[in-house]
């Protein structure tokens, strides 16, 4: 199983390679339009319909930040972290702690938990990942589910298994052309969207973000040309669990903090990863947006139903139609 990581612009493709990226674009677009619109004759009630649309999306926007942190170390590692979401669940209840003790804005608290977890990525993949023990693909699958399962215990001996909650000062709740959408949600979404920008720009214009794609392009190639491919690594797995710190400051004020928080999140971020395609920056964050609405889409198809069941139907359709995903390119 190998990836590469696919940032390529638009403009920087074969015309044939952009040709195909619109048509599909277009026809998951057509899907969704017709998916609504079923919807909309389901309901009988644009107003639900339309609340559905504009939450799904806003949720969609942090799924797939926290999605972009774990395509990019499988693109450049091969690793499927399975720790990713307990991560998560670390940085959140790290949020929810400065908050407690400093009285601190949720969202600054991104200030701490955006490097404890880059530091908590870089001693991981040091400590655990880069050692002859994690060398091959069964070993990772092991110890990245192992790292999963004691930091979820620990944070429940240390926690307990009551949620926590963070509020957000000065909450408001904004009508966007008709659905009701609280402050916290929609800033949330900004600030994943913009976050993901920045990874992307980073990826695409900077010297440490040509040494990540050269590497998980060719390895040996890398490092013939002089780049410190271990160290690549490393930086990788670490920009990766800072995502999810991220992920985490931006949305504490909206959930209920709990050890095993990070679960759900995991199970969704992998199938966002699977639609957009393995390895794919840019289709993560196309991903999330669609898991978002198909999400919330379920809740009206399915009324009473949990909302993954739509998740898992996109899914399996995906791994027998497109197993590449959306934007992945046939290897």
């Amino acid at each position: 199983m190998t990836a590469t990581i696919d940032t390529d612009a638009p403009e920087t493709r074969a015309p044939s390679a952009t040709l195909a990226v619109l048509k599909r674009a277009g026809v998951v677009g057509a899907l969704v339009a017709a998916a609504i619109a079923v919807a909309l004759i389901q309901s009988g009630s644009g107003i639900v319909v339309w609340q559905s649309v504009v939450t799904g999306l806003l949720t969609g926007g942090l799924y797939g930040l926290i999605a972009m942190g774990l395509t990019l170390i499988f693109g450049v590692l091969d690793i499927v972290n399975f720790a990713h979401g307990a991560l998560l669940a670390v940085a959140m209840f790290l949020s929810f702690g400065v908050v407690q003790a400093t009285g601190l804005h949720p969202y600054l608290t991104m200030l701490v938990t955006v490097p404890a977890l880059f530091l908590v990525g870089v001693l991981v993949h040091r400590g655990l990942l880069s050692g002859s023990g994690g060398a091959t693909l069964e070993n990772q699958l092991l110890i990245t589910l192992g790292l999963s399962l004691l930091l979820e215990n620990g944070l429940l001996l240390f926690f307990g298994a009551e949620p926590k909650n963070v509020g957000l000062p000065g909450e408001t709740h904004l009508d966007v052309f008709g659905a009701v959408v609280a402050g916290s949600r929609l800033y949330a979404f900004a600030g994943a969207v913009a976050l993901g920008l920045v990874l992307y720009w980073m990826l695409q214009h900077t010297r440490l973000g040509t040494a990540i794609r050269a590497v998980a392009s060719n390895g040996p190639g890398a490092e013939l040309v002089g780049i410190n491919v271990r160290r690549i690594h490393t930086l990788t797995f670490a920009i990766g669990a800072a995502c999810a710190g991220a992920a985490a400051a931006l949305a504490v004020p909206l959930l209920s903090v709990t050890p095993t928080l990070g679960e759900q999140f995991n199970i969704t971020a992998f199938v966002v990863v699977v639609l957009g395609g393995m390895g794919n920056v840019v289709g993560a964050l196309v991903g999330g947006l669609l898991i978002g609405l198909v999400e919330q889409l379920t809740t009206i198809y399915l009324d009473g139903q949990s909302s993954l069941l739509g998740v898992f139907v996109v899914f399996v359709l995906v791994l027998f139609l497109r197993p590449q995903g959306l934007f992945g390119r046939r290897t």
